[in-house]
């Protein structure tokens, strides 16, 4: 089998989803090859960029390789005011390649007069793959890799929309040159179609299969293997684990699916119906172990909704001998000092937390099962333990105003020395939620493939005004707006724990 990480998305990490997906069907005595065509693709057009005439872009085109090199040692992390140039003028090459045609980034890809949010427009991207940017890289990469490989089906991970358009590229090439070769579609974007009610299946003669959730046991069933069910080591042989954007190899490893909490309005995850399903603690570091003696990583993430509090514990009773980062649920575990103590010594650079707001009425509507004292409490402890924060807020759920937005504020200014990084988002409702049908709703983003409704907001607040609060009003403060300036620019969080 031949499983395809299409562009485009963050290059700083290999991708999880068929590396997992390997494990199993090498587990399984099933051979496949995996490729990472999103970092292939995105080097494959700086290779040769199309240069710009303004001085930035000459400049950045000058110093390119240099800039790609720096990004993969440690010393430009030592800088951060240099690390920011150096992702900038990346990024403004790669820009420049596309700016004829398209809208394109180190981190996302927007065709013009084609959406990710159309399945017509889906299926035109694959009636014409020739007109994608990285159609000249996967049309010379794809046979190759087939020749060789001798694959009986293809598998394509597509769990972000900027992935979207070329996928559908490279799957028309791959219908058109090969069509009698099956192809399985996956992923994080795809379970959130097939788990919306309203989905109806509109790529029937294009796609072969098409896959919500985990996808192991199908797809060693369509290679006509017996499925076990007993645990497998993800799998990253194959993948260029030395030429990722990072300062070192960042392992992405995921010790659950779904959330263990579950219970968040609104929330995606409670939306679509996904279970919690996690791996015991003792295998977790199992696998760790094994990755870590064959892989060297430099950083270790953990791609959990929330890394639960028994593998915390675990984490710090016996360290893994590697730093690591994730997502948590702000819980009494991170209030005690001792604890987190032992979970710095264990490794842990950064917990990312969803504290989403600073006003205990909207916890209280959203179903959060947090209050602020304890919300500061664990603030407090994690710093004193030397243990960064990346906290991201959430603005316009249906039970916020103005009013309790500026609590959220004034409450980020009382903890501003607490807080390392913050990511601030605008609400958007999920389509499927259960809570969507209690507000008025009209069309979000236009599309059958919309995963969003817009909504009355019950206290009149528009996403237009919660914008202007946010420009005018939560990033001009002094406290925050140093704390947003920590953040790294396009790589965000998946860079952050190198500057903690």
């Amino acid at each position: 089998m031949l499983l395809i990480h299409p562009p485009a998305a963050k290059t700083c990490e290999p991708p999880a989803g068929i590396a997992r997906l390997a494990g199993t069907l090498r587990g399984h005595g099933l051979p496949c090859t995996l490729l990472d065509a999103n970092l292939e693709g995105q080097m494959f057009l700086l290779a040769a960029p199309t240069p710009g005439t303004d001085t930035w872009s000459l400049r950045a085109g000058r110093n390119l390789n240099d800039n790609l090199a720096a990004l993969r040692t440690p010393e430009l992390y030592q800088n951060p005011s240099r690390y920011r140039r150096a992702v900038a003028d990346v990024n403004r090459v790669l820009e420049q390649t596309g700016q004829r045609r398209l809208s394109l980034s180190l981190a996302n890809y927007q065709e013009q007069g084609l959406s990710p949010l159309s399945s017509a427009d889906l299926i035109r991207a694959a009636e014409k793959p020739e007109a994608n940017i990285f159609f000249p890289y996967f049309a010379a990469r794809l046979p190759g890799l087939i020749e060789k490989a001798r694959p009986a089906l293809i598998g394509i991970s597509l769990n972000y929309l900027s992935q979207a358009p070329t996928s559908f590229a490279m799957i028309g090439f791959l219908k058109k040159r090969y069509p009698g070769l099956p192809v399985v579609l996956g992923g994080g974007l795809v379970t959130s179609w097939l788990r919306n009610p309203n989905f109806r299946n509109p790529f029937a003669g294009l796609i072969d299969h098409c896959l919500a959730g985990p996808g192991e046991e199908a797809l060693v069933r369509l290679l006509s293997g017996d499925f076990s069910p007993r645990h497998q080591t993800p799998s990253y042989s194959g993948l260029p684990l030395a030429e990722y954007l990072a300062p070192g190899l960042i392992l992405p490893y995921a010790a659950s699916s779904g959330c263990y909490w579950n219970r968040c309005l609104f929330c995606p995850e409670k939306a679509e119906g996904n279970p919690y399903l996690p791996i015991s603690p003792a295998t977790v570091l199992a696998d760790i172990a094994r990755l870590k003696a064959a892989t060297r990583p430099a950083l270790l993430h953990f791609l959990d909704n929330a890394v639960s509090p028994a593998l915390m514990q675990a984490l710090a009773a016996e360290p893994p001998g590697l730093d690591w980062y994730g997502f948590a649920r702000i819980s009494p575990l991170l209030a005690e000092a001792d604890f987190c103590r032992a979970l710095r010594r264990s490794g842990c650079r950064m917990l990312k937390l969803g504290l989403e707001s600073g006003d205990q009425s909207v916890l209280d509507a959203m179903n959060k099962g947090q209050d602020l004292t304890l919300i500061e409490k664990v603030l407090q402890t994690l710093a004193e333990a030397g243990i960064a924060t990346y906290i991201y807020l959430l603005f316009g759920t249906p039970s916020e105003s103005l009013a309790e937005a500026r609590r959220t504020l004034d409450f980020v200014v009382r903890h501003h020395s607490a807080i390392t990084f913050l990511n601030l988002a605008v609400f958007n409702m999920p389509i499927g939620s259960p809570e969507a049908p209690s507000v008025a709703r009209s069309e979000f983003y236009g599309g059958d493939l919309s995963l969003y409704t817009d909504f009355a907001h019950p206290k009149g607040w528009s996403r237009k005004e919660i914008r202007r609060f946010l420009d005018q009003e939560f990033k001009r403060h002094p406290d925050i707006a140093r704390i947003l300036h920590r953040d790294p620019p396009i790589f965000t969080s998946n860079h952050a724990a190198f500057f903690c």
